[in-house]
Protein backbone atom coordinates (compact mmCIF):
# COMPACT_ATOMS: atom_id res chain seq x y z
CA UNK A 1 0.00 0.00 0.00
CA UNK A 2 1.53 3.20 -0.65
CA UNK A 3 2.84 5.60 2.33
CA UNK A 4 0.14 8.43 0.30
CA UNK A 5 -2.97 6.05 0.91
CA UNK A 6 -1.73 5.35 4.70
CA UNK A 7 -2.40 8.76 5.41
CA UNK A 8 -5.26 9.13 3.59
CA UNK A 9 -6.23 6.30 5.86
CA UNK A 10 -4.45 8.13 8.57
CA UNK A 11 -6.22 11.26 7.99
CA UNK A 12 -9.29 10.16 7.91
CA UNK A 13 -9.30 7.89 11.10
CA UNK A 14 -8.33 11.38 12.88
CA UNK A 15 -11.12 12.85 11.20
CA UNK A 16 -13.69 10.52 11.91
CA UNK A 17 -12.28 10.38 15.79
CA UNK A 18 -12.59 14.37 15.56
CA UNK A 19 -15.57 14.38 14.77
CA UNK A 20 -17.08 11.68 17.25
CA UNK A 21 -15.21 13.85 19.80
CA UNK A 22 -17.67 16.45 19.31
CA UNK A 23 -20.86 15.18 17.96
CA UNK A 24 -20.47 11.77 20.40
CA UNK A 25 -22.83 13.03 23.23
CA UNK A 26 -25.74 14.47 20.25
CA UNK A 27 -25.42 10.90 18.73
CA UNK A 28 -26.04 9.13 22.30
CA UNK A 29 -28.97 11.31 23.12
CA UNK A 30 -30.43 11.29 19.68
CA UNK A 31 -30.42 7.62 19.78
CA UNK A 32 -31.97 7.47 23.57
CA UNK A 33 -34.71 9.87 22.64
CA UNK A 34 -35.35 7.59 19.84
CA UNK A 35 -35.04 4.60 22.02
CA UNK A 36 -37.21 6.24 24.72
CA UNK A 37 -39.64 7.73 21.93
CA UNK A 38 -40.19 3.74 20.83
CA UNK A 39 -40.82 2.92 24.69
CA UNK A 40 -43.22 5.56 25.35
CA UNK A 41 -45.11 5.12 22.42
CA UNK A 42 -45.75 1.35 23.31
CA UNK A 43 -46.61 2.21 27.11
CA UNK A 44 -48.98 4.63 25.37
CA UNK A 45 -50.31 1.77 23.39
CA UNK A 46 -50.50 0.08 26.33
CA UNK A 47 -51.64 2.05 28.39
CA UNK A 48 -54.66 3.16 25.87
CA UNK A 49 -55.59 -0.73 25.33
CA UNK A 50 -55.98 -0.60 29.17
CA UNK A 51 -58.09 1.97 29.12
CA UNK A 52 -60.13 0.85 26.39
CA UNK A 53 -60.91 -2.48 27.57
CA UNK A 54 -61.61 -1.27 30.82
CA UNK A 55 -64.12 1.06 29.78
CA UNK A 56 -65.83 -1.93 27.71
CA UNK A 57 -66.81 -3.51 31.33
CA UNK A 58 -67.88 -0.38 32.66
CA UNK A 59 -70.37 0.28 29.39
CA UNK A 60 -71.23 -3.78 29.29
CA UNK A 61 -72.03 -3.11 33.35
CA UNK A 62 -74.02 -0.09 32.04
CA UNK A 63 -76.00 -2.08 29.33
CA UNK A 64 -76.51 -4.58 31.98
CA UNK A 65 -78.38 -2.44 34.38
CA UNK A 66 -80.36 -0.99 31.91
CA UNK A 67 -81.42 -4.50 30.98
CA UNK A 68 -82.18 -5.09 34.94
CA UNK A 69 -84.02 -1.18 34.45
CA UNK A 70 -81.82 -0.34 37.23
CA UNK A 71 -81.62 3.48 36.02
CA UNK A 72 -79.69 5.02 38.95
CA UNK A 73 -77.06 2.71 38.99
CA UNK A 74 -76.97 3.04 35.08
CA UNK A 75 -76.90 6.59 35.52
CA UNK A 76 -73.81 5.97 37.97
CA UNK A 77 -71.62 3.79 35.62
CA UNK A 78 -72.19 6.48 32.77
CA UNK A 79 -70.77 9.10 35.01
CA UNK A 80 -67.47 6.87 35.57
CA UNK A 81 -66.95 6.29 32.08
CA UNK A 82 -67.75 10.17 31.40
CA UNK A 83 -64.96 10.83 33.83
CA UNK A 84 -62.64 8.37 31.95
CA UNK A 85 -60.48 8.40 28.57
CA UNK A 86 -62.66 6.69 26.34
CA UNK A 87 -65.28 9.12 25.32
CA UNK A 88 -66.96 6.93 22.79
CA UNK A 89 -68.11 4.39 25.16
CA UNK A 90 -69.28 7.29 27.41
CA UNK A 91 -71.46 8.58 24.37
CA UNK A 92 -73.10 5.56 23.86
CA UNK A 93 -73.85 4.26 27.30
CA UNK A 94 -75.56 7.89 27.69
CA UNK A 95 -77.07 7.34 24.38
CA UNK A 96 -78.60 4.10 25.66
CA UNK A 97 -79.12 5.66 29.28
CA UNK A 98 -81.41 8.22 27.38
CA UNK A 99 -83.20 5.82 25.33
CA UNK A 100 -84.47 3.91 28.36
CA UNK A 101 -84.95 7.06 30.43
CA UNK A 102 -87.62 8.20 27.54
CA UNK A 103 -89.00 4.59 27.84
CA UNK A 104 -89.44 4.86 31.69
CA UNK A 105 -91.46 8.28 31.02
CA UNK A 106 -88.58 10.13 32.42
CA UNK A 107 -88.11 13.01 29.52
CA UNK A 108 -86.40 15.80 31.83
CA UNK A 109 -83.56 13.20 33.05
CA UNK A 110 -83.58 12.28 29.72
CA UNK A 111 -83.16 15.62 28.56
CA UNK A 112 -80.05 16.25 30.56
CA UNK A 113 -78.36 12.99 30.02
CA UNK A 114 -78.22 14.06 26.61
CA UNK A 115 -77.12 17.73 27.43
CA UNK A 116 -74.27 16.46 29.71
CA UNK A 117 -72.90 14.19 26.86
CA UNK A 118 -69.55 16.40 25.38
CA UNK A 119 -69.42 14.12 22.34
CA UNK A 120 -66.51 14.67 19.67
CA UNK A 121 -67.83 17.26 16.37
CA UNK A 122 -68.59 14.14 14.18
CA UNK A 123 -71.03 13.06 16.73
CA UNK A 124 -72.61 15.97 17.83
CA UNK A 125 -75.35 16.36 14.97
CA UNK A 126 -76.82 13.23 16.51
CA UNK A 127 -76.73 13.85 20.07
CA UNK A 128 -78.58 17.86 18.45
CA UNK A 129 -80.83 15.22 16.57
CA UNK A 130 -82.08 12.98 19.74
CA UNK A 131 -82.47 16.54 22.11
CA UNK A 132 -84.78 17.76 19.12
CA UNK A 133 -86.77 14.61 18.77
CA UNK A 134 -87.74 14.61 22.41
CA UNK A 135 -88.55 18.58 22.77
CA UNK A 136 -90.48 17.61 19.43
CA UNK A 137 -92.23 14.91 21.02
CA UNK A 138 -92.83 17.13 24.53
CA UNK A 139 -94.68 20.22 22.21
CA UNK A 140 -91.36 22.27 23.11
CA UNK A 141 -91.16 23.17 19.38
CA UNK A 142 -89.46 26.23 19.05
CA UNK A 143 -86.34 24.74 21.57
CA UNK A 144 -86.44 21.89 19.14
CA UNK A 145 -85.79 23.91 15.76
CA UNK A 146 -83.43 25.88 18.32
CA UNK A 147 -81.26 22.40 19.22
CA UNK A 148 -80.67 21.95 15.39
CA UNK A 149 -79.37 24.82 14.36
CA UNK A 150 -78.75 25.85 11.42
CA UNK A 151 -78.16 21.60 10.49
CA UNK A 152 -78.33 20.81 6.68
CA UNK A 153 -77.92 17.47 6.64
CA UNK A 154 -80.85 14.95 5.54
CA UNK A 155 -81.79 14.24 9.21
CA UNK A 156 -81.82 17.74 10.68
CA UNK A 157 -83.89 18.84 7.87
CA UNK A 158 -86.44 16.32 8.34
CA UNK A 159 -87.13 16.79 11.68
CA UNK A 160 -87.18 20.60 11.23
CA UNK A 161 -90.29 19.53 8.87
CA UNK A 162 -91.70 17.75 11.59
CA UNK A 163 -91.61 20.54 14.30
CA UNK A 164 -93.30 22.99 11.45
CA UNK A 165 -95.75 20.07 10.57
CA UNK A 166 -96.52 20.05 14.50
CA UNK A 167 -97.31 23.79 14.31
CA UNK A 168 -99.82 23.16 11.65
CA UNK A 169 -97.07 24.65 8.94
CA UNK A 170 -97.32 22.27 6.04
CA UNK A 171 -96.43 24.01 3.28
CA UNK A 172 -92.63 25.41 5.29
CA UNK A 173 -92.48 21.71 6.49
CA UNK A 174 -93.13 20.25 3.17
CA UNK A 175 -90.42 22.47 1.90
CA UNK A 176 -87.89 21.18 4.52
CA UNK A 177 -89.07 16.89 3.54
CA UNK A 178 -88.35 18.48 0.33
CA UNK A 179 -84.83 19.65 0.40
CA UNK A 180 -83.88 16.78 3.04
CA UNK A 181 -85.11 14.29 0.36
CA UNK A 182 -83.04 16.40 -2.14
CA UNK A 183 -80.05 15.40 0.09
CA UNK A 184 -80.70 11.86 1.05
CA UNK A 185 -79.03 8.91 -0.95
CA UNK A 186 -81.14 7.08 -3.23
CA UNK A 187 -80.67 3.91 -1.76
CA UNK A 188 -81.34 4.60 1.87
CA UNK A 189 -83.63 2.85 3.52
CA UNK A 190 -85.15 5.93 5.38
CA UNK A 191 -85.64 7.47 2.27
CA UNK A 192 -89.64 6.03 1.85
CA UNK A 193 -90.64 7.39 4.89
CA UNK A 194 -89.32 10.67 3.56
CA UNK A 195 -91.28 10.50 0.58
CA UNK A 196 -94.47 9.73 2.47
CA UNK A 197 -93.98 12.91 4.75
CA UNK A 198 -93.49 14.88 1.10
CA UNK A 199 -97.02 13.65 0.21
CA UNK A 200 -98.55 14.03 3.57
CA UNK A 201 -97.39 17.75 3.63
CA UNK A 202 -99.07 18.15 0.31
CA UNK A 203 -96.19 17.79 -1.73
CA UNK A 204 -95.11 14.93 -4.44
CA UNK A 205 -92.05 12.72 -4.70
CA UNK A 206 -91.60 14.22 -8.08
CA UNK A 207 -91.74 17.94 -7.21
CA UNK A 208 -89.00 16.67 -4.37
CA UNK A 209 -87.15 15.30 -6.83
CA UNK A 210 -86.62 18.70 -8.69
CA UNK A 211 -86.78 20.57 -6.35
CA UNK A 212 -83.45 22.83 -5.57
Amino acid sequence: MAIDDLLDEHEQSERVRSWLRKNGVSIIAGVAIAIGGIAGWQWWQKEHSNSLAGANVQYQAVLKHLQDKDLEQAAKGVKALDEGKANIYADLAALQLAKAQVEAGKNDLALATLRGIKADPEFQPVIEQRIARLLLATGKYDEASKALGGASDSASLEIQGDVLMAQGKRDDARQQYEKALKTLDVAAPQRRLLETKVMDAGGTVTDAAESV
